[in-house]
Order: structure tokens, then C-alpha cells, then sequence
């Protein structure tokens, strides 16, 4: 019986041995290694937004409705940093409880360490998203707007193409 509950401590002071390890750093965090867009961490408004299945859902301060935020599509998929390797860009879409929905860019990319998802690139409130393509290494996001005179109530009837590239696991508009 001396042995059993000698093996039995022995267990339990492994493993609160191991979670404190992985907790104050002395293990390495597993990284994000599959290329799957909807289960990704990305950068919106220097904010870190996990998303799982392809949603998140955080609860906000002195509100009762959470920013929301989900994989939206329009996926296009080629070489972003010439690495040979394929990679992704698409849309993400965030909403905070008021009347907008703002529609984002966002990239997965690979890096040595695995995929990892980029910043998010503000495309529009209340857009009509189109298509998105890469050529060259360059993305192209398509999508109909209002005009800078039209209220917000009107339905996106102009045209815009965005032109975006990947430096690292930076996303950045192209001017």
C-alpha cells in the first residue's frame, strides 16, 4: 500500500511539475501548422482574434453584445511570399452589436514554423465583397461600395479593387 501511494504522489507532482512548465514558459506553445483559414489567429486593429470553425465571439466592455467575428469566403489560394508554398486570402467579417458590418482582408500564410494567419485589412463597413485573386503574388480584392456621398443606408452600387501583397506575415495595401 506504501508503494501505491508513493506512485500516486509521484504522478500527481509530475504533472502539476508539467503544467507549470507549460505555463511559465519552459515548454514551447505549439504552433498553428495547418493551413486552415478558419481555424487561425489573426491581427484586426492590433487585436489578436482566434478564430475557431470559423467564428469568434468576444465579450466587450460595458456592453451586453460581443464582437463577432467570422470567416466571411471568397478564398483565393496561391503563392503569397514565393516560397512555393500555398497560401490563402480572404475575407473576414466583424460586427460589435451597433448597425455596421466591417469586412476585412486576411491572409494565412506559410513560414517556416507552419501557417500562420496575418493582419487584417480594413476593405469597407457594409460592403458587397465580389471576388478575390492572386496574380503574381499580388491579391486583389473586388468589391461595390457607396460613394463617398451616399449614406450609409444606400446599397453599394460602385466598383473598388484593393491590390494588397504579404511581406513576412504583414499584409499591406499596395498604393
Amino acid at each position: 500500500m506504501k508503494y501505491f501511494i508513493g506512485f500516486v504522489a509521484l504522478i500527481i507532482i509530475l504533472a502539476g511539475a508539467g503544467y507549470w512548465l507549460m505555463h511559465r514558459g519552459g515548454l514551447p506553445v505549439p504552433v498553428q501548422n495547418t493551413n486552415d483559414p478558419k481555424n487561425a489567429t489573426y491581427n484586426i486593429d492590433g487585436t489578436s482574434v482566434t478564430l475557431v470553425n470559423g467564428s469568434s465571439n468576444v465579450a466587450q466592455d460595458n456592453s451586453s453584445a460581443p464582437i463577432v467575428t467570422q470567416y466571411f469566403g471568397n478564398e483565393a489560394t496561391g503563392d503569397l511570399n514565393g516560397d512555393g508554398m500555398p497560401d490563402a486570402v480572404f475575407i473576414l467579417t466583424q460586427t460589435s452589436g451597433g448597425s455596421g458590418t466591417f469586412y476585412y482582408a486576411a491572409a494565412d500564410v506559410s513560414t517556416p514554423d507552419g501557417y500562420r494567419g496575418t493582419n487584417a485589412v480594413l476593405l469597407g463597413d457594409r460592403i458587397a465583397p465580389q471576388t478575390t485573386q492572386i496574380q503574381n503574388g499580388e491579391i486583389i480584392v473586388n468589391y461595390a461600395d457607396r460613394a463617398p456621398t451616399d449614406p450609409m443606408t444606400a446599397q453599394p452600387s460602385v466598383g473598388v479593387s484593393k491590390y494588397l501583397q504579404v511581406s513576412g506575415t504583414q499584409l499591406s495595401e499596395v498604393h
